[in-house]
């Protein structure tokens, strides 16, 4: 006896696909999230993928915001989007203010187009310029962002980037914030 066929006369057989979704009975490909979002060639890392955290912090290293971009983005396209996701900074006796007196930042800022837009918010820009010799005194103030990215790459999973996607280590960034933020008000009371 012939053994039978694996398809109908006049059809084309169909070929299961990968993945987990599914069709009537047979399997699609599922829909999953972009692996390695946010990560780009590192420039000080032999090109190895990566990440950047990007902060802004008030005068005691509290974090205000915080954002998460590939390893080969410049730090100056997000200076505008953290301004704009800072929170209202409470004044003394006043109502809470909507944006900072100063801003201190390192030669990586130094463009004249955001100097100009800072100014444009009322906000006085203190950025050290390219060129210039050390010394310039903002290293005074400069080194309270270095402490705070010390105190978030004290925890491991933001040191090392484990996850593949961005939601994840994002929301991980976050929740290391929140818990600097919950650091500072019991050592301030």
């Amino acid at each position: 006896m012939a053994t039978p066929a694996r398809s109908p006369a006049g059809r084309t057989s169909q070929r299961r696909t990968s993945g987990g979704g599914r069709r009537g009975d047979r399997c699609l490909a599922r829909q999953r999230p972009q692996r390695r979002a946010h990560t780009g060639p590192s420039p000080v890392d032999r090109a190895r993928p990566g990440s950047k955290h990007h902060l802004i912090v008030d005068r005691n290293g509290t974090p205000l915001a915080i954002s998460l971009t590939s390893g080969d983005r410049h730090d100056v396209t997000q200076l505008m989007p953290l301004l704009d996701a800072m929170p209202r900074i409470r004044g003394l006796c006043s109502r809470p203010r909507h944006r900072p007196r100063r801003l201190f930042a390192d030669r990586g800022y130094d463009f004249d187009k955001y100097r100009r837009l800072i100014r444009a918010r009322g906000i006085t820009p203190k950025i050290a310029r390219r060129g210039a010799p050390h010394g310039s005194g903002l290293g005074k103030t400069r080194w309270v962002v270095e402490r705070t990215f010390a105190w978030l790459h004290w925890f491991k999973r933001l040191r090392i980037r484990y996850e593949t996607r961005a939601d994840l280590h994002l929301g991980l960034l976050q929740l290391a914030c929140s818990i600097i933020c919950l650091r500072r008000l019991k050592t301030s009371f």
